[in-house]
């Protein structure tokens, strides 16, 4: 499908999807390239899982998304081209790491948009953080990424490991869940996602008691499952994502334990996932999105032209991706140049209103707050066409769900 002519698809947005102003995109290609500009390019990279376990939820959807956002915002800003350069992490840390350094080091990389992992996210932040360039993240969910390891050249966009828990977890134990065991993955994401669930459904009444840790990519699941069928909690929580939550329900179907009497809680399920299980293994299943493809004319304006290019629907880390290189891109617009500081204050400066985030804005710690929602997986009979999975149960406004910055550890906030 050959992409919709810019000025065409300009008024289709402003219609429905209320993208950032599209005069912008214009005037980008109308005008020499500014002074600003550094090699006469804006250089954008991706440190993507395009092989491994999280490959599924980002992988070529999110090359897909970036690539939109280029195109939509026109192919140049200030009379400069947009290029993007994507590299698979292999779910590696020092290959992550050796990436990020070469890009900014030698191939001058303005900014890195997204990295797959939490782990390797920390380590590429903090190498952006010394090199002064943007790393902006939608694809991890460790919540320290804005606590302990913030730094002033890193944006947090997509959701966290505090939302995620805080809009899904006090739900659970208010219908029931008041016992809980984790199965959780070893690394950066799987830790925080335990312990920020854990908190929550402790202030909510509820217990935990224990948890099982598997290795990233796990060959099975079968042990980790009996140790929480063992435990007798009523929550059987999975602190995982890709394809170990994919795995992990697959074990538990064939174990018999779904249905069964303990609920199995996936608190980093994605639309990806529920469709690789089919609905008969995932209905009634509770997931804590920032986005969902059918939510509003918006949203599905969007993810079909999404799926037009991929043949399905995007989860909620492709449409943030896309959303915050717009808003990138429309930051060096108004800055002027693609220079880190003055990007940075343009991005912090402007509010966030898409067909992902309304009023959205981006913090002293770099995270971007916006609404959660709270989802419930339909049966197969409440299913009326392809991609039909969720049901909406709540909003939880993103002062609620995110934490607040009185509770925070980021060194930059002054409390």
């Amino acid at each position: 499908m050959k992409p919709f002519p810019v000025r065409w698809f300009a008024a289709l947005l402003a219609l429905a999807v209320a993208l950032p102003p599209t005069t912008l995109a214009a005037a980008a290609q109308t005008r020499p390239t500014a002074p600003g500009i550094s090699n006469g390019v804006v250089k954008m990279g991706l440190i993507l899982d395009l092989t491994g376990p999280y490959a599924d939820v980002t992988g070529t959807g999110s090359v897909t998304a970036a690539r939109m956002a280029i195109t939509d915002f026109g192919g140049k800003v200030l009379g400069a081209p947009i290029e993007l350069v994507v590299a698979d992490s292999r779910n590696s840390t020092d290959r992550a790491a050796e990436t990020a350094r070469n890009w900014f080091d030698h191939q001058h990389v303005d900014s890195i948009m997204d990295v797959s992992g939490s782990s390797e996210a920390l380590i590429v932040q903090a190498i952006g953080h010394t090199r002064n360039k943007i790393v902006s993240l939608s694809a991890p969910g460790a919540v320290r990424l804005t606590n302990e390891a913030c730094t002033p050249t890193a944006v947090h966009y997509a959701f966290d490991t505090y939302a995620a828990a805080h809009t899904i977890g006090p739900a659970l134990v208010r219908m029931g869940g008041d016992s809980w065991f984790f199965i959780t993955v070893d690394n950066a994401f799987g830790y925080d996602l335990e312990r920020d669930t854990a908190e929550v459904v402790k202030k909510a009444g509820g217990h935990v008691l224990g948890h099982a840790r598997h290795p990233l990519d796990a060959p099975d699941f079968v042990s980790y499952l009996a140790q929480a069928q063992e435990s007798g909690a009523k929550v059987i929580a999975l602190a995982n994502g890709g394809m170990d939550t994919v795995n992990t329900i697959r074990d538990a179907a064939r174990e018999h334990m779904i249905p069964g009497p303990q609920q199995v809680a996936a608190l980093s399920l994605r639309i990806n996932t529920i469709d690789r299980l089919g609905l008969v293994t995932s209905q009634g299943m509770m997931m804590a999105e920032p986005f969902y493809w059918d939510l509003n004319d918006a949203t599905r304006v969007w993810s079909r032209r999404f799926f037009a290019r991929t043949g399905r629907m995007p989860n909620a880390l492709q449409a943030g991706l896309y959303s915050s290189i717009m808003h990138y891109l429309q930051a060096i617009a108004h800055a002027g140049t693609d220079a880190t500081g003055p990007v940075m204050q343009a991005m912090r400066a402007a509010p966030i209103n898409d067909f992902f985030a309304h009023n959205g804005h981006i913090r002293a710690d770099g995270l971007m707050v916006h609404d959660m929602y709270l989802f419930q997986v339909k049966t197969p009979a409440q299913s009326h066409y392809p991609w039909d999975y969720l049901r909406l149960v709540t909003t939880v406004p993103g002062d609620q769900a995110f934490q607040p910055l009185s509770e925070s550890r980021c060194p930059l906030v002054s409390k």
